[in-house]
């Protein structure tokens, strides 16, 4: 199939340009003037498939590199599988994905990354790769390390939190870091201070405070911070490359910024929740139905942090000077019955987790249109740098010719009423952006050459997506 996109504005990281462009089969033929003939070939006239972009944006696929797709936390499941998820990521014009395969402390990461891959294979409606989670670092996993990065999956996730699940003492974290060195791998990191956390809990529910507004309470932004500053300093010692995921804290943005001003191979993101919702919020929120138990939509974790402290602000700052270069969603979703309200009583036992793959690419336009980024600052943060900073850059990421045909078309005149009425795609009883407006709308989608949502219609199909065998960061200095 042949598809030829006219009339829009290509929109890339470096700039925009009225360019018609030319699919051919699954990538991009080429990018032109608009009316080009190419070798004397009236394109309109000979091509299998003409839209017509006037007025619109055309953008390349968003890229969320955080997805936690049917994970098993908090007693349950992530209540997204890879086909509602990658479905949902497709309507709001992400066209790929890098999940998060799960090792626990008693399982093998190789057996894991391969039970990954069955959860996957055959049921994602668009592309995916994997980061690997190392939750108990021994001889085994560095192997798995090295034999991973043959695999496509160059990217290892450690944790400074949730003791017995996830968490790594400071010794786990440096051989990771170590070998992260030695075979180039992009070494992330969930930056709390677990131990402070867990006596900060133990002494909320000592006194009586068991409602959703104290999971943020006692994950005070100190114990994010010292995380933070400690990761740096590992990654510091060892070389290794350093990517702090979901920083919702500003304090934590001024270690990052401290270490890059050092020259150092430091990097963060954050989420549309940290730049949107606070605690504030979530103290209010009560309802019929739920009570005071209602802010259990809004727990995940890092948590979200009070607007009068002005982190939201310094977020929205970051991403423009680059001091935090990407915004993924750390989507993981619950369901409030028999998930979230495993917690009633108990706010340590709610379900962390928020589902947002299908509106990170419409929230991020809402900040266009509000003057906090701009139009290419859009797309370098919600698709080119995911892809280079986790080796897909060329293929993802943008529109040029070589380029895997993943291209959005963005009505900036559209207008997208998110969550209301649970109109979302995502398998989840509720939306935690139940009642935001978005100043434009996703019209079409295409996954590979192939359209895959249409005029408010899904025209794809599970095993659409493929997995994506990334290479090395493309992101290092």
């Amino acid at each position: 199939m042949t598809t030829l996109i006219k009339n829009g504005t290509v929109v890339n990281a470096t700039g925009t340009a009225a360019a018609d462009v030319l699919v051919d089969g699954e990538t991009v033929a080429a990018v032109l003037a608009p009316g080009s003939t190419l070798l004397g070939v009236d394109l309109e006239a000979s091509v299998d498939t003409v839209l017509d972009a006037a007025g619109k944006y055309v953008i390349p696929g968003g890229v969320d590199a955080h997805t936690h797709m049917e994970m098993p936390f908090g007693g349950t499941f992530a209540s997204d599988t890879f086909e509602t998820g990658t479905r949902a990521a497709a309507w709001g014009g992400t066209t790929t994905i890098v999940d998060f395969v799960v090792q626990y402390p008693d399982q093998r990461v190789m057996d894991q990354y391969h039970l990954w891959h069955e959860k996957a294979d055959g049921n994602c409606a668009i592309d995916y790769g994997f980061h690997q989670i190392l939750s108990d670092v021994q001889d085994d996993s560095l192997k798995a390390m090295d034999e991973l990065i043959g695999e496509g999956v160059t990217s290892f996730k450690l944790f400074m939190a949730y003791k017995g699940v996830f968490l790594s003492d400071d010794g786990q974290i440096l051989r990771a870091f170590q070998r992260g060195a030695e075979n180039g791998a992009m070494m992330m990191m969930h930056a709390e201070n677990g131990a402070m956390i867990d006596v900060l809990v133990q002494q909320a529910l000592e006194a009586g405070h068991t409602t959703p507004y104290y999971h943020g309470m006692t994950r005070p932004w100190q114990a994010e911070e010292e995380a933070t500053h400690r990761a740096i300093m590992i990654a510091d010692l060892t070389g290794a490359p350093l990517y702090v995921v979901h920083v919702s804290a500003k304090q934590a943005v001024e270690q990052i910024a401290a270490a890059r001003g050092r020259g150092r191979n430091v990097f963060g993101e954050t989420c549309p929740q940290y730049l949107y919702l606070s605690l504030e919020e979530q103290l209010g929120a009560r309802s019929e139905e739920w009570g005071d138990f209602e802010g259990a939509k809004w727990v995940c974790s890092t948590p979200l942090r009070a607007r009068a402290e002005g982190h939201q602000e310094q977020l929205w700052q970051a991403l423009r000077t680059n001091d935090l270069q990407m915004v993924s969603t750390d989507h993981c979703p619950f369901c409030m019955k028999e998930q979230k309200d495993l917690g009633r009583g108990d706010f340590s036992k709610i379900p962390n987790g928020i589902g947002s793959v299908e509106h990170r690419m419409d929230l991020l336009y809402q900040g266009v249109v509000d003057g906090r980024i701009s139009l290419p600052r859009w797309v370098e943060i919600a698709s080119t740098t995911p892809a280079r900073m986790f080796g897909m850059y060329g293929r993802k990421g943008v529109i040029q010719p070589g380029a895997d045909a993943d291209i959005v078309v963005y009505d900036p005149s559209g207008h997208t009423s998110i969550g209301v009425g649970r109109t979302h795609h995502m398998a989840m009883d509720y939306s935690a952006w139940e009642g935001f407006e978005v100043d434009g709308h996703v019209d079409t989608v295409i996954s590979r050459g192939k359209v895959v949502v249409d005029d408010g219609e899904y025209v794809g199909s599970a095993g659409d997506g493929r997995y994506v065998k990334r290479g090395l960061s493309q992101y290092l200095t």
